[in-house]
C-alpha cells in the first residue's frame, strides 16, 4: 500500500529541489537538503532527509549560518518522537504550521462556475502570475523562476470573465500522486467562490491525466476547504528559522 504521508513529503520536497536545480542554487547533502537563490524568498528551504538528532542538527545549523539568505527549516512530525525540541532548544523559532492532507481520487470532479485554468507559458504570463501570487499570500516567487522551471512545473493561473484572479502549482514526482501547491486567490476576488471551483477543476484535470491521489500543505485559510473536498488530515508540519546572533 502507498505511503501517502511519505509521498506528501516527497512531492513537496522535490519541488524544491527542481526550482532551487535549474537556476543552480540546490545543494544535497548526507542529512539534509538546501535550496537557497540569492534575492527570492522561495523556496529557500533546508530539508532534512530524517528525523533530526544532535549531529545533523549541528551540521544544519553550520550551513545556515554560512549562506547569507534566510532559510525556512520545515519539521514533519511523523516520526513518533518530540525531536522538534531539538529546534526549540537550539535558536530556531516556529513561525508557522501547515497540514499536510491528501485525497484519494476516485470519482469524477464535475467543473462548476466559469473559471478558465491556463499554464504559463512565457514571460508574460510568468509576470501575470508573479503579481498574483505576491497579491495573495504576501510574498514573492519571482516570475524568473517560473520561466526556468515551467517545462517541469505547472504554474497555473486562473481567469474569470478574462480577468486574473488566482494562482496554483501542479506537481508530480511519482506518476501515481499529483501534488497541489501555492494555490490562492487573491483579496478583492476571495468569498466569491472562487477556490473551491478551482480546485475542483484542478481535482478533474488531475483524475483525467490518470493520477490516483492529490497531497497538499494547508493553511489554516484553506484547510475548510479541502475537508469539505474529502481531503484526510496526515500531519502537521512546523516551520523553523534559525535566529542568527546579533
Amino acid at each position: 500500500m502507498m505511503n501517502l504521508i511519505k509521498e506528501n513529503v516527497k512531492n513537496l520536497t522535490s519541488l524544491w529541489r527542481i526550482v532551487g536545480d535549474r537556476v543552480h542554487a540546490y545543494t544535497r547533502g548526507d542529512d539534509f537538503d538546501i535550496s537557497a537563490i540569492t534575492d527570492s524568498e522561495w523556496p529557500n528551504r533546508l530539508w532534512f532527509h530524517h528525523d533530526i538528532n544532535e549531529r545533523s542538527l549541528k551540521a544544519a545549523k553550520e550551513s545556515l549560518l554560512s549562506v547569507s539568505t534566510n532559510l525556512i527549516v520545515p519539521y514533519w512530525d511523523i516520526y513518533q518522537s518530540r525531536s522538534y525540541e531539538f529546534l526549540e532548544s537550539n535558536g530556531f523559532e516556529k513561525l508557522f504550521e501547515q497540514v499536510g492532507m491528501s485525497l484519494a481520487l476516485t470519482q469524477a470532479y464535475e467543473t462548476i462556475g466559469t473559471l478558465q485554468i491556463e499554464k504559463v507559458t512565457s514571460k508574460k504570463t510568468a509576470l501575470v502570475w508573479d503579481e498574483l501570487f505576491k497579491q495573495a499570500f504576501n510574498y514573492r516567487i519571482h516570475h524568473d523562476l517560473l520561466m526556468s522551471s515551467y517545462m517541469d512545473i505547472d504554474y497555473l493561473i486562473a481567469y474569470h470573465n478574462k480577468q486574473p484572479v488566482g494562482t496554483a502549482i501542479l506537481h508530480h514526482s511519482k506518476e501515481a500522486v499529483i501534488g497541489v501547491h501555492a494555490m490562492g486567490i487573491i483579496p478583492e476576488m476571495r468569498r466569491k467562490g472562487f477556490a473551491e471551483q478551482m480546485m475542483l477543476n484542478l481535482l478533474g484535470k488531475a483524475t483525467e491525466q490518470g493520477f490516483k491521489y492529490a497531497t497538499l500543505q494547508a493553511s489554516d485559510l484553506g484547510k475548510g476547504l479541502y475537508l469539505k473536498l474529502g481531503f484526510e488530515e496526515q500531519f502537521i508540519m512546523k516551520n523553523y528559522v534559525l535566529q542568527h546572533p546579533m
